[in-house]
């Protein structure tokens, strides 16, 4: 049994573009945009989307939104997620990066949300 659930929105961005569409991102949906020292390539947008991280990410890649799952097992999720039709096309640390049908990207990371937001969110996996 594992848990997992979506956990943030990413604007990937063109890397030479990141600084403006985090900028635009910022004033069409009226939050603050903040650089994530942690990791340079990332700006959040605090309080986008209430209840799910959202930010910009500089990538050297076409632009896309992605979604990011946490789960308290990558391993399984990664797998449930491939038994549903998802392929890994890549891995970055920690994550699994897979292509789901129809094209889209979804992060597969450890948890990175609060404990009890977590256990409160998760959907239960067999």
């Amino acid at each position: 049994m594992h848990r997992s659930r979506v956990y943030a929105v990413i604007i990937d961005t063109p890397e030479a573009e990141a600084a403006q569409s985090a900028r635009f991102w910022s004033a069409a949906l009226g939050v603050v945009a903040q650089p994530f020292p942690p990791a340079p390539q990332f700006t959040t947008l605090h309080q986008a989307l209430p209840g799910l991280e959202t930010a910009v990410q500089a990538v050297d890649d076409a632009p896309r939104i992605h979604l990011d799952i946490e789960t308290d097992d990558i391993e399984a999720e990664t797998a449930r997620l491939i038994g549903l039709g998802a392929e890994q096309i890549a891995q970055w640390q920690e994550c699994h990066v897979l292509r789901v049908p129809g094209g889209h990207v979804v992060c597969v990371l450890p948890v990175e949300s609060a404990p009890a937001e977590f256990e409160a969110q998760a959907n239960v996996w067999p």
